[in-house]
């Protein structure tokens, strides 16, 4: 009787545990035909195509955009004509956002520009610690975009394209190298505001899109708790807490091997992460570590919310392994006051862009960290506003810079024509710019698709995309 029953609770013990077993075992062969082995997943076989020159991405965001024609973009010639109407023969049968039909009068610089470093940099007033690091930056004078309106030229510059819902470019890179971090996310978006104007930023400017979820960035909060929920609540311990976890994924993983559902692998690591973030998050937000000379040399007061702050973080997210970070700042939508307004967003932007450049270059980090600051689109060379000069949205020639990660440093690439509307000479477009990050990772654009509705998608489309050699080192 006794062997009865021990052979009744071993054959029920096995069939339980080898239940989940099969099941977790029919998860991982899913999850292994979508390229993703198990929860902490370190991208796609074969990734990097070649060797890589960076390893991470922090990309500035300064939402809104920002004058190419108050920053790096001096014209001489814009000045002359400041107050005259502007040439038609540029603006005829181009699309001008709220300057549509209205006469059309020149607006030269609201502030000085000087050479700056041995490379000569031309760098408005408006930035004097961009002044400082003019050797560190290549700026790209020669941007052109497709949208002409903020969410969508936001989607299109985080996307490759202003058709809501498909993959950001933090998560087409955590999905296609993995991140280096077990503890926190591979894709961490920070937010700050100060300027004219803040336009919304919706969640699916970093969203997943077709690729699993697992890949969309989260944000952090600049004050409070960083991640909503991530806190156990009261009376709730960690054992409590790991056990429900691993009874969920079990639960999960059985699910899954009836129904194959490859998701199922992103709730799998959400609640991994969540479990780890529990205690990672707290750590990696507590700046008590921090000296006080790097505080100051931020600007950073801790929990303020600010793009100071957030540039501290978004350094030490990096050390610990996160593979793309994504600050915005909103507040550079400038139709009028524009001299009031870029003196307030400098102010907030750049001696901590700065010192980001310079902790990550102390630190040893910056050669293998591309950092890219830029907003959606540029400012028009003609005027507008009733509070004081502005200007109108525009798409044909802006600026942005890119810095470490093997980009040559000193460098002023492409050019607008001579009052500073269309890109003339190396045009960058966003695609490009994007097939030049992945290169700079390891990619080739051409070779990183995603099978979705019988398409092979990816980040670059399905236009001409080439990688910008200029820039690179």
């Amino acid at each position: 009787m006794f062997n009865q029953t021990a052979n009744f609770i071993n054959r029920r013990t096995f069939l339980a545990q080898g239940g989940i077993s099969f099941g977790a075992a029919a998860l991982m062969s899913q999850l292994a035909r979508a390229g993703i082995t198990d929860t902490n997943y370190e991208g796609l076989s074969g990734f990097p195509h070649h060797a890589p020159k960076a390893k991470r991405v922090i990309f500035l965001c300064m939402a809104g955009g920002p004058s190419h024609l108050e920053t790096f973009d001096y014209k001489p010639e814009l000045n002359k004509i400041s107050g005259q109407p502007f040439p038609e023969s540029f603006t005829k049968g181009q699309p001008i956002a709220q300057l549509q039909g209205k006469a059309l009068k020149a607006q030269g610089h609201l502030a000085g520009f000087k050479r700056y470093g041995k490379s000569g940099q031309w760098i408005s007033d408006y930035l004097p610690y961009h002044q400082k690091m003019a050797d560190d930056i290549t700026v790209v004078r020669s941007m052109v975009t497709e949208q002409i309106n903020h969410d969508p030229a936001h989607t299109f510059m985080n996307t490759g394209t202003a058709i809501s819902g498909r993959p950001s470019m933090g998560s087409w890179i955590n999905y296609g190298l993995g991140s280096e971090s077990q503890d926190l996310p591979g894709f961490v978006v920070l937010t700050s505001v100060g300027g004219r104007n803040p336009q919304p930023i919706a969640s699916r400017q970093w969203a997943s899109g077709f690729l699993p979820s697992q890949f969309q960035g989260v944000e952090f909060n600049s004050a409070g708790d960083p991640v909503h929920y991530v806190s156990n609540p009261s009376g709730v311990s960690s054992a409590h807490q790991n056990a429900l976890i691993r009874t969920i994924q079990n639960l999960d993983a059985k699910r899954n091997a009836l129904v194959e559902n490859p998701e199922i692998s992103a709730r799998i690591s959400a609640y991994e992460m969540a479990f780890r973030m529990q205690t990672s998050v707290p750590e990696l937000t507590d700046l008590s570590g921090e000296s006080a000379k790097t505080l100051e040399m931020y600007g950073a007061t801790p929990g303020d919310g600010s793009y100071a702050s957030n540039c501290l973080l978004a350094r030490r997210l990096i050390e610990k392994g996160t593979r793309f970070v994504q600050l915005y700042h909103r507040g550079w939508d400038h139709h009028g006051g524009l001299d009031k307004y870029m003196k307030i967003c400098a102010g907030h932007t750049d001696k901590p862009t700065w010192a980001l450049l310079t902790d990550l270059k102390q630190r040893g980090l910056l050669e293998d960290t591309l950092v890219v600051w830029g907003g959606e689109f540029g400012r028009t060379p003609m005027f507008q506003g009733k509070d004081g000069a502005g200007r109108d949205h525009h798409i044909k020639g802006f600026s942005m810079w890119m810095a470490g990660g093997g980009v040559k440093p000193g460098l002023s690439h492409g050019a607008t024509d001579e009052l500073g509307y269309n890109a003339v000479d190396d045009v960058v477009h966003v695609r490009d710019f994007h097939a030049t990050m992945l290169h700079l990772l390891g990619i080739d654009h051409h070779r990183f698709s995603k099978k979705f509705q019988g398409l092979d998608m990816r980040l670059t489309g399905v236009e001409p995309a080439h990688v910008v050699k200029g820039v690179l080192a």
